[in-house]
C-alpha cells in the first residue's frame, strides 16, 4: 500500500472526464502497476478501441493484466477504471456484435469484459473490503491505501458510465452491467439508486442461470433487506444451505484450532 498521488488535474469525483484526456493527461509512466510502472499503458488502452476485433482483444488483455492480481488496487489502477468507464459508449465498442457465442470468453465483446473488469475492481474495493482492512490494519488503513481510496471517492463517476447499460439490448450486457452497479452504489450519494437496482435484480433473477451473478444479486437483495424468499430456485437454496453447513464447519475450527479457520468465503 502507497500513498496515492493525483492522476488528473483537479479530478471531479462525481463526473467522468473524456476518454482522450485521461489517455494524454496522466502521468502513466510514474504510475505503479503489477510489474513494474505503466509506461506501455496509453498503447494499449488506446488499441482497446482498435476496430480490428483482433487487435481490439489483444489490447484489452495487455491493459488489464497490467493492473489486475490478488484483488490489489494499484496506482494505475484508478486511471484505467475511469478510461474504461469513459470508453463504454464508444462507437467502437458499442459496435461489437453480441451472437450466440459472445458469452464465450474469446469471443466475448469487449463491452462485456470491460464492465466485468469494472465489476471485478469495485468489489476489490467494496465496504467489506475496507472493513476488513480497518479490522486487520486499523481505522487508518483507507489513509494508508490511497489507491483503494481513491477508486471509492471515484465511485459515482464510474456509476454514471455502468448505469445506462442496465438498459440495454443485449441480456449480458444488462446482467454485467447490474453486477458492477452494485459494489459501486454503496457509495453514500448513490444509495437512492437501490431500489431501481432491486428491480433489475428480480428481472435478473427470474431470467439468468449464471451461479456467480446469482449470487451477487441475491447478497445484495439480503443487504438491502429484500425479501429474497420468492426469487431463490433450488439450485440457490442448494447453495446457501451448503455455504452454511461450510461456514459453521469454519467456525468450529476456529474455536477449537485458534487459527480462525479460512480467511476468504468459499468462492460457491
Amino acid at each position: 500500500m502507497t500513498s496515492s498521488r493525483s492522476r488528473i488535474e483537479d479530478p471531479r469525483p462525481h463526473e467522468l472526464p473524456h476518454y482522450q484526456a485521461l489517455l494524454d493527461g496522466t502521468d502513466w509512466a510514474s504510475l505503479a502497476t503489477v510489474r513494474g510502472t505503466g509506461e506501455s499503458l496509453p498503447t494499449a488502452l488506446a488499441g482497446i478501441l482498435n476496430p480490428d476485433p483482433l487487435a481490439r482483444a489483444a489490447a484489452t488483455d495487455k491493459a488489464l493484466r497490467q493492473v489486475t492480481h490478488q484483488n490489489t488496487i494499484y496506482e494505475a489502477t484508478v486511471p484505467v477504471a475511469l478510461y474504461v468507464a469513459a470508453i463504454l459508449n464508444h462507437p467502437v465498442i458499442a459496435a461489437e456484435s453480441f451472437g450466440h457465442d459472445a458469452t464465450i470468453p474469446p469471443h466475448r465483446p469487449t463491452l462485456v469484459r470491460l464492465l466485468k473488469w469494472l465489476s471485478d475492481t469495485a468489489y476489490d474495493a467494496d465496504d467489506e473490503c475496507a472493513a476488513i482492512g480497518e479490522r486487520l490494519f486499523g481505522e487508518g488503513f483507507l489513509d494508508g491505501y490511497g489507491e483503494m481510496r481513491e477508486f471509492r471517492d471515484l465511485r459515482p463517476a464510474i456509476f454514471s458510465a455502468v448505469h445506462p447499460l442496465l438498459s440495454h439490448d443485449n441480456a449480458d450486457v444488462r446482467d454485467v452491467a447490474l453486477v458492477a452497479a452494485i459494489p459501486l452504489a454503496e457509495h453514500p450519494v448513490l444509495t437512492a439508486h437501490r431500489v431501481e437496482l432491486a428491480g433489475h435484480a428480480r428481472r435478473l433473477l427470474a431470467t439468468s442461470t449464471d451461479r456467480y451473478n446469482r449470487d451477487r444479486v441475491l447478497a445484495a437483495m439480503k443487504t438491502w433487506d429484500n425479501d429474497i424468499s420468492g426469487l431463490e430456485n433450488a439450485e440457490d437454496i442448494a447453495t446457501r444451505e451448503r455455504y452454511a453447513r461450510f461456514k459453521a464447519k469454519r467456525d468450529s475450527w476456529g474455536a477449537t484450532d485458534g487459527t480462525g479457520g479460512y480467511s476468504e468465503d468459499p468462492p460457491f
